[in-house]
């Protein structure tokens, strides 16, 4: 569900969902004592000058956290690796013209969290 929750959030300045764009790194939920669940994502930008930075957490922040089982959210924007476009998946990188090799030669960060 979050996962899916996340595919709903869009670059305003490239018409390509978060996920799909490589943005998200890692996706924890971690069960709360009290009942419902905290969300920790660590994301990135484009490039570490994107003036679009707190556009994209705040909405990360609002959609996740209506959620019915969703109590907290915290997102984290980091820079370390640096994005490149060999995190994008296959459809984002033909939605936007890339060959489908295009940046395989980095590596990529390690996705934390289970993808549904």
């Amino acid at each position: 569900m979050v996962w899916d929750q996340l595919k709903t959030v869009y670059d305003p300045e490239i018409p390509v969902n978060i996920v799909d764009l490589g943005l998200v790194y890692s996706c924890d939920i971690v069960p709360l004592g009290q009942g419902g669940n905290r969300v920790h994502i660590k994301m990135s930008m484009t490039a570490p000058g994107c003036g679009m930075g707190n556009v994209l957490k705040a909405d990360v922040e609002s959609k996740l956290s209506r959620l019915p089982s969703i109590k907290e959210v915290h997102v984290e924007v980091v820079f370390d690796p640096p994005w490149h476009p060999g995190l994008m998946s296959d459809a984002a990188k033909l939605q936007l013209g890339f060959d489908l090799d295009y940046g395989i030669t980095h590596a990529s960060p390690p996705i934390y969290g289970e993808r549904k």
